[in-house]
């Protein structure tokens, strides 16, 4: 199997047409992946669309796509489009996303996502071979739709899960696991659900990074991300499974009574440092390839507050040794 190591674009600070260079230099420093993602920034298949032509031998994946933000049919063929502009090289992560992006952000109920989940898994795997799909799932129904542009090969499909339903499911109906927010010893808790669905089963960590930055600015990035992520209610729910009800408890107590310093103050540098990597680069990729030895199949770097200066010695720094 193929070592792999992967890079989260588009880059933070730099205008998306300007990043060329930085993505063709990749496979050259030993990435293999690049892999996007939407919530409020980049729609997920532009920036893969652009790294396909600008570095052709990289494998390019979504983590994560929301399946309510999207229909089934416009799901199913933006994800065909990019596998066959890319066959073989395209990797497609869905996932519930969050309350805040899908209810507040575009209008859409952030009801029964398990079963949402589920039902879009079932949906691609009918539509992504060209026949025509007439089916009423519990979330949804689709009359009478054929895929028009069908891929060589349908793409792996990945799910974004926290806890053991979503991991289930990830294994038993899916390709793998996109797992993200979780320190290098949470791994071990978190992949035997996903393997419980069969062997061969990829699992995608996001890891952030925070290289050659001192720690106390590291911590106060690190600490407002964490403050950004943990208090969403999803996230909260997979920390307290993880065990970090004590460690984190004051934060969302202070949180939710609209202390928002408080409860910055209130992260231990703990769960910072667990949670995000900073320090000197070669300690950084260490620690990334400690979700590797726990179970993770392919690490997915992010880079937090580059700040848009060049991030080529920093990808250099953090390449697999």
């Amino acid at each position: 199997m193929t070592r792999r190591w992967g890079l989260t674009i588009p880059l933070d600070g730099i205008p998306l047409a300007q990043q060329r260079d930085v993505v063709a230099a990749l496979p050259d420093m030993g990435y293999t992946d690049v892999w996007s993602s939407e919530a409020g920034g980049a729609d997920a298949f532009t920036p893969l669309a652009l790294a396909s032509v600008w570095a052709p031998s990289l494998r390019l994946g979504t983590a994560i796509v929301p399946v309510f933000t999207r229909g089934p049919a416009t799901l199913a063929m933006s994800a065909a489009s990019l596998a066959s502009a890319a066959p073989g090289r395209f990797v497609l992560g869905v996932g519930t996303s969050s309350e805040p992006i899908v209810a507040r952000w575009n209008g859409i109920p952030f009801e029964a996502p398990y079963q949402r989940v589920r039902d879009t898994l079932r949906f691609l795997a009918e539509a992504m071979g060209g026949g025509k799909v007439t089916a009423s799932y519990d979330t949804f129904a689709v009359q009478g739709f054929t895929l028009g542009l069908v891929p060589e090969a349908p793409p792996p499909v990945l799910v974004a899960a926290l806890r053991p339903g979503m991991l289930r499911l990830a294994g038993r109906e899916a390709d793998g696991a996109i797992i993200n927010w979780l320190s290098a010893d949470d791994v071990a808790t978190v992949v035997p659900y996903v393997h419980a669905g069969g062997p061969g089963k990829e699992v995608v960590a996001r890891i952030f990074v925070l290289p050659g930055v001192d720690a106390e600015t590291a911590r106060g990035i690190g600490r407002r991300a964490i403050a950004a992520y943990l208090n969403v209610p999803v996230y909260r729910a997979f920390h307290e499974w993880l065990g970090r009800t004590e460690e984190l408890g004051p934060m969302w107590k202070a949180w939710e009574a609209g202390d928002r310093k408080g409860a910055l103050a209130a992260i231990p540098d703990a769960v910072v440092d667990a949670l995000v990597l900073h320090g000197p680069p070669e300690y950084c990729r260490e620690q990334v390839e400690r979700y590797v030895d726990a179970g993770v199949t392919t690490p997915v770097l992010a880079l937090m507050g580059t700040g848009g200066a060049d991030p080529g010695p920093l990808l250099r720094s953090l390449a697999p040794a």
